[in-house]
């Protein structure tokens, strides 16, 4: 088949930096005639048309191009290869990086993006490379190097973020694993008992839902003292100015070594504190104290505070306890499940004349060491709740459950390149339609999916591209908006460097979806 190329155009090359061939129907074969009950239509079979089911791929290039993440990720991997005839760096990482962009979630999926002739060129691939050759890759890559590596680039992907008051949330999940593979031991599962499994230690800034780093530990790692390293790792290289407001977890960590860390780095935190002997005692003393004031502490919950020192504590520290009335809430089985906590001292009830029956109460217990009123420090905690939608959103949609190979190192590296992915991706569309934050089951469809064909010109290519989502229309007015400044960004600041322009990106991020982030914290913080 012909192609077309800028050796025998009679016009200039036009502003491509690279042609790419296209191969163009042959006019010389006849076309198949093919009657259907639609009507009488000619075939022809064209191998190398350079179409794509991403059609809409090209304008989330084009914010890689701006922000230049991307091209910094592959100027600074440490994968290298020796023989001439091995695949580039930056094939192995954009086939990655594509088939997770596309929801892939096994090696084995990446096989099917050899379909797209037009994705690769996108990114600048020479070729889609196989899943084995991804394998390889990741496994050529040392642990210590892979973790330098990305642990940089999840950093400068967020690290803009970091100038106003934030919050750093902490967890672990578990994901199943189902063969022989490094780390894959029997530990606390709840989903699958029984199950080996992975433990990833996540953090995340709270409200933007941006993740910092993820650890793979074993599955007898899911315990929280497992990612404490990774946290202070994580705090200590972050400037003064930079580090977390304060820390926020569960109550598997609110524990003696934690807080006197974060008490040494004069790091606040605020965390739930599990029901010990202890806990219960100073549960019952206020429930029984007479002059203890219950404050409305928002969402049917009232407060009260007191000093706690717990055997272990090196010193008392601040503790605020919420409670709720049970009886009106749940069903019968939850109340008769309640009475036996009650019986055991977990839950306390207490006498009211307007019922039959006692109140019975359930309570959550709060230590801190911010010097917030008692309804800012619940409605703090209760946002915590917001940090399960991105472990849910990232093990379903982002491939989190998946990749996952014998060489655990490997397994890191995968859930690392993940994360920034879909830092990148949760940005793109944090610039197209600010406001509340979508998951990708929802975005993905809206701004990835769609067609494409190329076609070139007089050494200029043009992409042809047909959203097929329902809100096209709507769709196509904000994708051209953006596209038009990132265009502008790039052309009209040709001499600033990629941090100047990342700098650009986050400044109108943070200015549409967050106009009160700047000298104040982005929350409303109220002093005690």
């Amino acid at each position: 088949m012909p192609q077309i190329s800028a050796s025998n155009q009679p016009h200039p090359p036009g502003e491509a930096a690279r042609i790419v061939p296209v191969c163009v129907a042959n006019d010389d074969v006849e076309p198949l005639i093919v009657d259907t009950p639609g009507g009488r239509f000619q075939a022809q079979f064209v191998p190398d048309l350079p179409v794509s089911s991403l059609g809409a791929l090209v304008f989330f290039a084009q914010f890689l191009a701006t922000s230049g993440g991307f091209e910094a990720l592959v100027a600074d991997t440490p994968l290298s290869y020796e023989s001439n005839r091995a695949h580039a760096p930056r094939d192995v990482l954009g086939t990655l990086l594509l088939g997770i962009l596309a929801g892939h979630y096994r090696y084995a999926h990446l096989a099917a993006l050899r379909c797209d002739a037009l994705a690769p060129s996108l990114l600048g691939l020479a070729a889609i490379v196989s899943e084995d050759c991804v394998r390889r890759a990741l496994r050529r890559i040392s642990a210590e190097a892979g973790q330098d590596w990305l642990r940089r680039h999840l950093d400068q992907s967020c690290h803009e973020f970091l100038d106003s008051k934030w919050i750093l949330d902490i967890d672990v999940t578990i994901k199943p694993i189902y063969g022989h593979q490094e780390g894959a031991t029997l530990g606390y599962n709840p989903q699958k008992p029984g199950r080996p499994s992975h433990a990833y230690h996540t953090y995340w800034i709270a409200t933007l839902r941006l993740c910092l780093d993820v650890e793979v530990h074993a599955g007898n790692q899911s315990a929280a003292g497992h990612g404490f390293t990774g946290l202070w790792s994580l705090i200590d290289r972050l400037p003064a100015q930079r580090r977390p407001h304060f820390l926020r977890g569960d109550c598997a960590y609110g524990q003696e070594k934690l807080m006197c860390e974060a008490e040494v780095r004069k790091q606040d935190y605020l965390f739930k504190l599990r029901r010990t002997a202890k806990a219960r005692d100073l549960v019952a003393w206020l429930e029984r104290d007479t002059t203890t004031v219950w404050t409305d502490a928002g969402q049917g919950w009232a407060s009260a505070e007191g000093q706690l020192l717990l055997t272990g504590w090196s010193l008392q520290r601040r503790v605020v306890v919420l409670r709720r009335p049970l009886n009106d809430q749940g069903s019968r089985a939850r109340r008769r499940f309640a009475r036996e906590q009650a019986t055991q001292g977990l839950l306390f009830s207490g006498p009211d004349a307007t019922l039959c029956e006692p109140i019975i109460y359930e309570h959550q217990i709060l230590v801190t060491s911010l010097p917030y009123e008692r309804l800012t420090l619940a409605t703090l905690y209760r946002e915590r709740g917001d940090a399960e939608n991105p472990f849910d959103e990232l093990k379903n949609q982002w491939s989190w459950s998946g990749f996952t190979t014998h060489h655990l190192p490997s397994c890191q590296h995968a859930a690392r390149l993940a994360a920034l992915a879909y830092n990148w991706w949760t940005l793109y569309h944090r610039l197209l339609q600010p406001g509340q934050h979508h998951e990708a089951i929802s975005t993905r469809p809206r701004l990835l999916i769609g067609a494409a064909r190329q076609t070139e010109h007089a050494g200029q290519r043009r992409l042809d591209v047909r959203l097929s989502h329902a809100e096209a229309p709507q769709l196509q007015i904000l994708i051209e908006r953006v596209s038009i400044w990132l265009q502008d960004l790039l052309r009209n600041a040709q001499q600033w460097t990629r941090p100047q322009r990342w700098a650009q990106i986050v400044a109108r991020i943070l200015r549409e979806n967050f106009p009160a982030i700047g000298p104040e914290p982005p929350l409303a913080l109220a002093p005690s």
